[in-house]
């Protein structure tokens, strides 16, 4: 588990105390049904308190959520008449990333009259410790935080597509359970709060883990703040800790913006990220090997795989016996051929020799048959180069130059990802910017990452938008130099070579680009 950073002071160990001012341990409430036992935190955007408290009736410990205020105040009251109706509505609901609601309390239905309370929502009590407990010491490994957080996410998913909000956005409200899993403890969505609030939450949850800072307004004093950048965006947590997996890294920024502007709408979509860097965890041996079960114990599996070494033993040998097989034949088939040759040498009268020439040029002479122009006027140097970049972070932005700096042994590296463009985003490329607007034949790129599919594009600025930005070429790259034909109508002083899909490499998927020649066209 990492240490916090020097400039950042953790958060206190257990929760606070309650407000001088509010409810205290030992008090009644509910007409005496409910003891209070201790303080679990607050949110004080519907000014709500949360309690672990003792069901005097049938002797077990209960989550309340205390939603406070003057039950004279008429706008207050019909505010928190919306969240007990949210409430009510969700007991019926069942998923062991959400306390069960046990009881919905209101004035005059469990409440008495002069009591400072407009509403308490009665769940089932989560054993466990707190979130802000749990990273007390430090953020979390990107693994233990996909695992931690995918039963929420698994619950938020499946709430909304039973038309109901959970209210996951405020930190105080999440505990973790025994098993290692964060868990609703105290539901109950605010009156105003939407579906998107909830995958907010997860964003903002994810964000804590990964960071130790909280990224949504609202949340527990005494708690790090997130940073903001310059365009008022959340930083990446990726930028404060470069250990971060981009995909996790991006999809935590991504859950935080609005879909105005690209964020996103679904717990489907972080359920995927969460699954993959589990998936990858698994695959690289992250986690600790389980031991060998006895053979009358079978564990999430209807067969017990068994190993047969005698079939093994054979399988080997046949692929073996394969191989020979294949090497000879090939080696038969080329000593026909070469024999072909040197008969076709020595005897004159055997037949006309072999000519292989190559395809003529099209009528109008303009084009070869690949399409490209064959007008060129030579290389093009670059004034400069940069990372173009539309979603979440850069990849590599110190690095963009060695892609023009004649040594083929250098490369612009993108970053590594679980997923293919476009599941995070659209792509990621280079900027070239010449002196002066430059109409171009060719793109010849120097890659070793084979698969990976470009686009060559015009920009009219220095930072548009990729939609304003005009495709004039594309290919897929094979390991080595591939000749990319441009049609430009008209010259441009920006050309960016975008990749839309990435080599995979193993799990994941990466391209690197070692040098970039631009070669102008009369």
């Amino acid at each position: 588990m990492s240490s916090w950073p020097t400039e950042m002071a953790p958060p206190g160990r257990g929760t606070a105390g309650p407000p001088s001012h509010a409810l205290l341990p030992g008090g009644m409430v509910g007409q005496g049904r409910y003891r209070l036992l201790s303080y679990a935190g607050a949110d004080a955007r519907c000014n709500a308190q949360l309690w672990r408290a003792r069901d005097g009736q049938l002797g077990r410990d209960v989550a309340l959520t205390l939603l406070l205020g003057n039950q004279t105040d008429a706008r207050a009251a019909a505010r928190v008449r919306r969240t007990v109706e949210r409430a009510m509505h969700g007991a019926s609901y069942a998923h062991p990333g959400v306390a069960r609601i046990l009881d919905v309390l209101s004035p005059g239905n469990g409440i008495a009259p002069q009591e400072q309370i407009l509403g308490i929502v009665v769940a089932e009590w989560t054993n466990g410790t707190d979130l802000i407990d749990l990273i007390a010491d430090g953020p979390l490994p990107a693994a233990t935080a996909s695992r931690l957080l995918e039963p929420l996410a698994a619950a938020v998913e499946g709430a909304h597509h039973a038309g109901l909000v959970l209210g996951t956005e405020h930190p105080q409200r999440i505990r973790v359970t025994p098993e290692g899993q964060l868990r609703l403890a105290f539901p109950g969505p605010r009156a105003e709060a939407a579906s998107r609030d909830d995958v907010k939450g997860l964003g903002a949850i994810l964000y804590l883990l990964l960071t130790g800072r909280w990224a949504l307004p609202g949340g527990p004093e005494g708690l790090p703040v997130a940073p903001v950048g310059p365009n008022g965006s959340v930083v990446a947590p990726r930028s404060l800790h470069p250990m971060v997996p981009h995909s996790l890294s991006t999809v935590a920024v991504r859950s935080l913006e609005d879909t105005s502007v690209g964020g996103i709408r679904t717990g489907a979509a972080i359920l995927q990220v969460l699954d993959e860097i589990a998936e990858a965890e698994a695959e690289t041996g992250l986690i600790p090997a389980v031991a060998e079960e006895p053979e009358d114990d079978v564990v999430w599996t209807t067969q017990r795989p068994v190993k047969d070494s005698k079939r093994s033993r054979k399988l080997a040998i046949g692929v073996t016996a394969l191989a020979v097989a294949t090497l000879l034949v090939l080696g038969w088939i080329a000593m026909q051929v070469v024999g072909f040759f040197n008969e076709n040498n020595t005897k004159g009268d055997s037949g006309p020799p072999l000519v292989i020439s190559q395809v003529a040029p099209t009528s109008d002479n303009k084009q070869s048959a690949n399409n490209a122009p064959t007008q060129t006027t030579g290389p093009v140097k670059p004034a400069s180069i940069s990372v173009f970049n539309v979603a979440s972070d850069p990849d590599s932005p110190k690095n963009g130059g060695l892609a023009i700096d004649g040594d083929p042994n250098t490369s612009w590296r993108t970053d590594k990802y679980l997923s293919n463009f476009p599941a995070l985003k659209p792509g990621i490329g280079l900027m070239a910017s010449f002196g002066q607007p430059v109409k171009l034949a060719q793109v010849v790129i120097t890659s070793p990452s084979a698969g990976t599919k470009i686009e060559i594009r015009t920009a009219p600025s220095d930072n548009p938008q990729l939609q304003q930005t005009l495709v004039v070429g594309s290919a897929t790259l094979a390991a080595g130099d591939t000749t990319i034909p441009v049609k430009m109508t008209s010259p441009s002083q920006r050309v960016i070579v975008w990749i839309t899909s990435m080599s995979p490499s193993g799990k994941l998927f990466a391209s690197q680009l070692s040098e970039l020649k631009f070669i102008g066209a009369r």
